[in-house]
């Protein structure tokens, strides 16, 4: 999709669709649903006066103009109370609005909704907002159905702008609105794909492809790289798959010392079995979603190079899957991981952490100012938080940094504790530590778990996925099937480094 900004008024817009915000118990019109009220004679005011079109968060109207202006439809969305309008509300305002013009066939569709304007809102942001929400409303995995989506896909997004001095930042703001989104977009992708289209070669081919069209350094590492290497906690997951792993390793600004560095882990299991602990057969099929925080590092590094962020960001993602083959590891094993601890393995399904260990030890590699990983690891955060936050835990000023990106970027994230008393459930008899410490407080010991093995002096935060990683039922912005959390987060994060 084309997205574009335009010097013009609303009412004059020849595309299929204009779509206009509505606030919610403001008696004025703002300029632009004015002008397009003026030219509908008075329409859209009448609708409001008999209480049709409230301006309610959520609420979508249609308006066939007749031919009174250019645009065949007018799209109107509620916007909520001046006071609580913000990114997100843009978002979600514009992914309904292009949405709604898509089921009426509408293949262009230009807008107003960045004029409005609240706390804290510049024209630049809005316009990032409302592309964001447009690319990411009209996502649908389609890829692998033989019989295609009955309606186009829009062709053309425009925000129209009648002030010429803005028309810069509403062209900047589109840009990376549409960055952003496309990037969130490419985790879902990721994500959606089945375990036989998406195994750790085709990820570390995906990543390829990425670095060449972003200018990304790339190294994949193969598994007898990661033999040498001794990440043999990682190895252990592999062991029992006929697909072996890939470590991908990728790096935006590589070489330039002057900048800040950031690394960032992302948990890929393209398919999680649990391996000797196999899990329940009955939804099983999920698990081809378990690579869901390697998407989100893949899509945030995407997104960080196409914004040509001035920061250094190394991606570490090791991809595997967990397969109860007869090379698989049992529980009751242990492995030396790259570190050198020695790890009990009580359960198998407890995978993703062992991936990690390794990935945090080998991170040390780049100096890192900070650490972050990110996981769909245990249906303890999920129990404890459901689907409206990821769980974070590990330092505290990153944990601050994390909730405030989180609260602008809409990925939202609630910290968890790592008191001491967790590091009890993780010891082990016969090795250093176990991998699993039981049910009670299973995400924070397997932040415990992960804690042990972050390179010493490095502030590190851990974010547990698992309950946002998948949309149930569908939203605005998000379609049921992959949410591509993560993306948006990170790169909020990384945009504002300090």
């Amino acid at each position: 999709m084309l997205i574009e900004a335009s010097f013009g008024v609303i009412q004059e817009e020849k595309s299929d669709a204009i779509a206009l915000g509505v606030f919610q118990g403001k008696e004025r019109l703002d300029a632009a649903l004015s002008h397009v009220d003026t030219a509908l004679n008075g329409q859209i005011g009448r609708l409001m006066a008999k209480g049709v079109v409230t301006g309610k968060t959520g609420e979508v109207s249609v308006i066939h103009p007749d031919g009174r202006i250019p645009a065949r439809l007018v799209i109107l969305v509620g916007v909520g109370k001046p006071q609580n309008l913000d990114r997100g509300v843009l978002r979600r305002a514009s992914a309904l609005a292009t949405k709604k013009a898509r089921e009426l066939g509408a293949e262009t569709v230009s807008t107003a909704l960045h004029t409005l304007v609240g706390q804290d809102l510049s024209g630049r942001t809005a316009a990032e907002a409302v592309a964001q929400g447009a690319v990411m409303g009209l996502y649908r995995f389609a890829e692998l159905k033989t019989v295609k989506p009955d309606r186009p896909d829009t062709k053309r997004f425009t925000l129209v702008e009648s002030d010429p001095s803005k028309i810069q930042q509403v062209t900047q703001g589109a840009k990376a609105g549409q960055i952003v989104g496309e990037s969130v977009c490419f985790a879902r992708d990721l994500t959606n794909l089945p375990a036989n289209a998406l195994t750790p070669f085709r990820m570390s081919e995906i990543a390829q492809s990425i670095a060449g069209i972003c200018n990304l350094k790339v190294t994949i590492l193969d598994q007898a790289d990661i033999t040498k290497l001794g990440m043999n906690a990682f190895l252990s997951v592999a062991r029992g798959s006929h697909n072996p792993p890939r470590f991908i390793v990728l790096e935006h600004n590589q070489g330039k010392a002057d900048l800040p560095a950031v690394a960032l882990v992302g948990k890929a299991v393209t398919f999680d079995s649990g391996g000797i602990s196999l899990k329940p057969g009955a939804g099983m099929e999920a698990m081809k979603g378990d690579m869901a925080g390697g998407a989100a590092v893949l899509g945030a590094i995407r997104a960080a190079a196409l914004l040509n962020l001035p920061i250094r960001v190394v991606g570490l993602i090791p991809a595997t899957e967990n397969m109860p083959g007869g090379g698989a590891s049992r529980p009751g094993d242990v492995e030396k991981s790259m570190k050198g601890l020695t790890i009990e393995i009580i359960s198998t399904d407890a995978e993703g952490r062992l991936c990690l260990a390794d990935a945090l030890t080998y991170a040390k590699e780049y100096s890192p100012d900070a650490i972050f990983d990110i996981a769909t690891l245990t249906g303890a955060c999920s129990v404890a938080l459901g689907s409206g936050a990821a769980g974070v835990m590990g330092d505290e000023k990153l944990t601050i940094l994390l909730q405030e990106a989180g609260s602008k970027s809409g990925d939202r994230v609630w910290p968890l504790p790592l008191f001491e008393e967790y590091q009890e459930q993780i010891k082990s008899d016969v090795a250093d530590v176990k991998n699993s410490g039981g049910r009670p407080a299973g995400a924070s010991t397997a932040g415990c778990f992960l804690q042990r093995f972050v390179p010493d002096g490095v502030p590190w935060a851990h974010i547990d996925m698992a309950g946002v990683s998948m949309e149930s039922k569908g939203t605005p912005e998000t379609p049921k099937g992959a949410a591509g959390y993560g993306v948006a987060l990170f790169v909020e994060l990384l945009r504002n480094w300090r």
